[in-house]
């Protein structure tokens, strides 16, 4: 039976009451990749439709939007999220899904897909990305650029006061941001993205502010 991460759920009580939020979450189970390379034709689970929705209903605040990379299991994330939030009286009616390519993997650090294509399906979503984040690839964005990136892409989409906007995107991009954020230079399985599994970010006080695991961080933006 899949579940949500244990540390995911506490990290509600570690949000700022009067800050718009966001939550950049992996998607739910999808169905196992035969060849070990999850394609973008994979789509959830059942299971991983059940506990999309019961998370969503378990957000704890107001929702006023969902993004979502266009790839089906993530755009069924949101709606599954969103049927729970809408259960809940987080909503007042399911919205329509924003898709934007940002969130899909691994574009906000790719600028030449062509480029850096053959060498991620040739190394594997895990070697790949210990190698960006020590020597990024020609045809890439580096960590810190594809961070910078992604605080654009939410500081032009924030929230009311309050309130939050979830943001559904992949693994690989969850990793590398979380990795990034922390300054590590190389990641272990153990740093793995569970499924559903989400960073929360808000801005405050010319900082970024993010909670991963149940731990606070912040940073100056621009740093």
């Amino acid at each position: 039976m899949a579940r949500l991460h244990p540390r995911l759920l506490e990290a509600l009580n570690l949000l700022p009451q009067d800050k718009p939020v966001h939550l950049l979450t992996r998607h739910s189970v999808r169905e196992l990749a035969k060849n070990g390379f999850a394609d973008y034709r994979l789509p959830l689970t059942p299971e991983g439709i059940d506990m999309a929705r019961e998370w969503g209903g378990r957000l704890a605040r107001p929702v006023d939007a969902f993004f979502s990379s266009p790839v089906g299991r993530c755009v069924n994330t949101a709606k599954a999220m969103a049927e729970g939030a809408r259960k809940a009286g987080l909503l007042e009616a399911i919205p329509e899904i924003t898709t934007d390519t940002t969130l899909v993997e691994p574009g906000c650090y790719v600028e030449d897909l062509n480029q850096v294509g053959p060498t991620f399906l040739k190394m594997g979503a895990f070697k790949f990305i210990n190698r960006h984040l020590q020597q990024p690839f020609d045809g890439m964005l580096s960590p810190a650029e594809g961070r910078a990136k992604l605080a654009r892409y939410l500081g032009e989409r924030e929230p009311a006061p309050g309130h939050l906007n979830v943001h559904v995107t992949h693994d690989t991009i969850l990793a590398v941001l979380v990795a990034e954020l922390h300054g590590h230079r190389r990641i272990t399985e153990d740093d793995w993205p569970w499924m559903m599994e989400g960073l929360w970010l808000w801005f405050s006080g010319g900082q970024l502010h993010w909670v991963w695991r149940g731990d606070h961080g912040h940073r100056a933006l621009g740093n």
